[in-house]
């Protein structure tokens, strides 16, 4: 039994160790300098935040100086502005954008994870590169259990502010976009996953056949929920034809980011496989401490 429990327990060890290895490595890495070139590191605060809250907030995305970075607050007038939103939004979650060389992609990290709770690394990026951003570094964080929305618009502004110019249309579109996905992740036998893996097929679909009508793009819609084994109702494809239809109609050339479209479909797979751990070593992992509570319930007896 004893020789059986150090087995498992050095198991259980690694487990834990190779997740904490991910997230640490998805964290807010250590600063090379500023780039001269690209300019310093963008910050964007939710406007809703306390002072202390702001503080924490940079701490978090790693903000050693404030004199290292452009600092900005997104408010609600600027969710009117970018992407006809409420203006009275309360505004808490916050983003750090650092713009990379052309060709270097997108990379999306969420430092407090437990704290957006909707819109996952997979739903930015793909909500980004229809919005038009695509060779950026953004971390994301919120010292408040929130949604993830306002992080988004706080991205727009940046690039705003920095006079890069990003489509109103898109961007609002983007935002649907965003709206459908964390909508469809909250039904019951659908996951996060899912929909990501669902909307980043779509767009892939999208740049290979270039439909030129609306039955084009619900022929699409349809094929890829079927592929996936996907369930959802007609109002579900009604609303994600209607999306993409749009992306159609103002001629959105995912062609340009196919090789980051089938990174992020990648990235949803191996999500799924993680590990390779299935039912039944899960099963095993509960038959061990079941065995470990009996062995030493048997030492107090």
């Amino acid at each position: 039994m004893m020789k059986r429990l150090f087995t498992w327990t050095a198991l259980c060890t690694m487990i834990v160790g190779l997740f904490l290895l991910t997230t640490n490595a998805q964290g807010v890495q250590a600063s090379d300098g500023i780039n001269e070139k690209l300019g310093v590191p963008i910050i964007v605060y939710g406007d809703t935040l306390s002072a202390e809250q702001k503080e924490e907030v940079a701490k978090l995305l790693d903000v050693d100086s404030h004199d290292d970075a452009k600092e900005f607050n997104v408010t609600g007038a600027d969710i009117a502005k970018y992407i006809d939103g409420d203006p009275h939004s309360r505004m808490f979650s916050s983003a750090k954008i650092i713009r990379e060389e052309k060709g270097t992609g997108l990379n999306v990290h969420i430092v407090t994870a437990d704290n957006i709770t909707q819109v996952t690394i997979e739903m930015y990026k793909n909500a980004l590169l229809t919005a038009g951003v695509e060779d950026a570094t953004v971390h994301v964080a919120s010292p408040v259990k929130v949604t993830g929305h306002s992080a988004l618009t706080g991205i727009y502004k940046a690039y705003d502010v920095e006079g890069e110019e990003l489509d109103k249309e898109r961007m609002e579109l983007a935002n649907e976009e965003l709206d459908v996905a964390t909508d469809l992740s909250e039904k019951e036998d659908v996951s996060d996953e899912e929909v990501s893996e669902l909307l980043t097929e779509i767009k892939k679909m999208l740049a290979d056949r270039k439909p030129a009508t609306r039955e084009d793009v619900e022929e699409i819609v349809k094929e890829q929920i079927d592929k996936l084994n996907i369930k959802l109702d007609d109002a579900d494809i009604q609303r994600l034809t209607d999306l993409f239809d749009k992306m159609r109609d103002i001629d959105i050339d995912f062609d340009k980011v196919k090789n980051q479209l089938e990174d992020i479909a990648q990235t949803v797979k191996d999500k799924l496989k993680d590990l390779n751990i299935d039912d039944s070593f899960w099963e095993k992992v509960a038959d061990f401490f079941r065995d470990v509570f009996n062995w030493f319930k048997g030492l107090f007896n």
